[in-house]
């Protein structure tokens, strides 16, 4: 215990310091100057309780050591489980299972649970996007909101200034992100690791800072708004149609009701996600899918068996940014507005959060951890200032506890018995 007192001592001074400078102290306004003054008690009080956690954590860090070792393991699946569940059918059983799930679910429930689902699910649409790129090419992409933010312009452009619908704005979104994905790919071809995550993070911030000062294209960070709803065939979600077309209450002979247009946008929202879990599937059991996973592993060898590297992450770029597109198409859709303010590098971090800790490759993982990082911070609304925290001590214990993710992909391998 006290050859780990003084690690433990200088720990709790450098929590004192960094949180008493990031937390301890604060920007005011007086008059025409700014001013620093302090924090209030409650701040205090919490970096002391921080300061003094981690000095205990350190000096009775052997002790906890060998109480963590001494703790039972987890109980092993049975052995039945894990051969039902390596059986196609049971797959196909549990998607149906979750799909039937997701349609019933509108009408049990209220419209603040149908919107919130309806987020969630943008979510797990830009995670399995960006599966395709970090977790199944396995090339880090720190600046995929870049694309986000390409397919919602796209449409809320094209609709301001040609009056182009919702379905024709979704194509035009999907293609335009995919164009600039594939611009991406070129600049990175001969990159990887750090210096990937680097570029494509300097391509998610020339992307918001364009947003932000084309003032006369985007209007800046005034942002967009009026953007038309998407309709069904012609039919619009509103009280009154406009001119030419036909309202959805009329046309069915039945009551107006908001709730009405937040199913159909969850709907819509549920039907992209299908879409795009059959169109990742489909790659997957194409030589496409098969390169992207080869690539993962060794990029060497990929060349070795004759595979163009650089074809591989185009594609993996094109595709995972196209679904970007059609998830920001959306997005504006259903929010009505946009802004630069909209698609900070925080989106990015959340959408790799995802992938992450749903586990690299894996599709059921990326739904379950979108559902987790986007209820988490609905259910713990009195934390909301320390939201980023929260994630980051997520993410550790993720490491420490499961660093293959919560629900890992399944690839077939052969293991040799000792």
């Amino acid at each position: 215990m006290l050859r780990n007192l003084k690690p433990a001592f200088i720990s709790a001074v450098v929590v004192v310091i960094l949180s008493g400078l990031l937390m301890g102290v604060r920007l005011s306004q007086q008059g025409t100057s700014l001013v620093l003054v302090g924090a209030g008690t409650d701040v205090a009080v919490k970096i002391a309780g921080a300061a003094l956690f981690i000095f205990l954590f350190n000096l009775f860090r052997d002790q906890l050591t060998a109480l963590w070792y001494r703790v039972p393991a987890l109980p092993r699946t049975p052995a039945a489980f894990s051969v039902l569940a390596a059986r196609p059918a049971a797959h196909r059983l549990l998607w149906c299972f979750l799909i039937a799930a997701a349609l019933i679910w509108p009408f049990f429930t209220n419209r603040s649970n149908i919107d919130l689902a309806t987020l969630v699910l943008i979510y797990v649409m830009l995670g399995l996007g960006l599966n395709i790129v970090v977790g199944l090419a396995g090339l880090l992409d720190l600046g995929y909101v870049g694309f986000y933010a390409v397919g919602a312009y796209t449409y809320a452009l094209l609709a301001m200034y040609f009056g182009i619908g919702f379905w024709t704005g979704l194509a035009a979104a999907g293609a335009m992100a995919a164009l600039f994905g594939f611009l991406l790919g070129f600049p990175v071809l001969r990159l990887r690791g750090d210096y990937l995550a680097i570029v494509t993070l300097g391509f998610g911030e020339i992307i918001r800072i364009l947003l932000n000062n084309f003032t006369s294209l985007t209007n800046g960070p005034n942002g967009i708004g009026n953007i038309p709803k998407p309709d069904l065939f012609g039919l619009e979600f509103s009280r009154r149609a406009s001119e030419g077309a036909q309202t959805f209450h009329e046309f069915f002979g039945i009551d107006f009701n908001s709730v009405h247009r937040v199913m159909f946008l969850y709907f819509l929202a549920l039907v992209l996600v299908l879409f795009t879990l059959f169109v990742i599937n489909r790659l997957l059991r194409m030589p496409v899918g098969r390169a992207w996973e080869a690539l993962r592993e060794d990029e060497v060898a990929c060349r070795s068996l004759g595979i163009n590297p650089t074809a591989v992450k185009l594609n993996a770029f094109t595709i995972g940014a196209t679904f970007a597109g059609f998830a920001g198409c959306f997005f504006a859709a259903r929010q009505g507005f946009i802004s630069p303010e909209s698609f900070t590098f925080i989106e990015s971090a959340i959408i790799l959060a995802i992938v992450v800790l749903g586990g690299m490759g894996s599709q059921l993982g990326v739904i379950l951890a979108a559902i987790i990082m986007t209820l988490l911070p609905e259910v713990a609304r009195q934390f909301d200032e320390y939201r980023m925290l929260l994630f980051g001590l997520l993410m550790v214990l993720m490491m420490i506890w499961r660093p293959q993710g919560l629900l890992p992909m399944k690839r077939p391998h052969l293991e040799l018995k000792t």
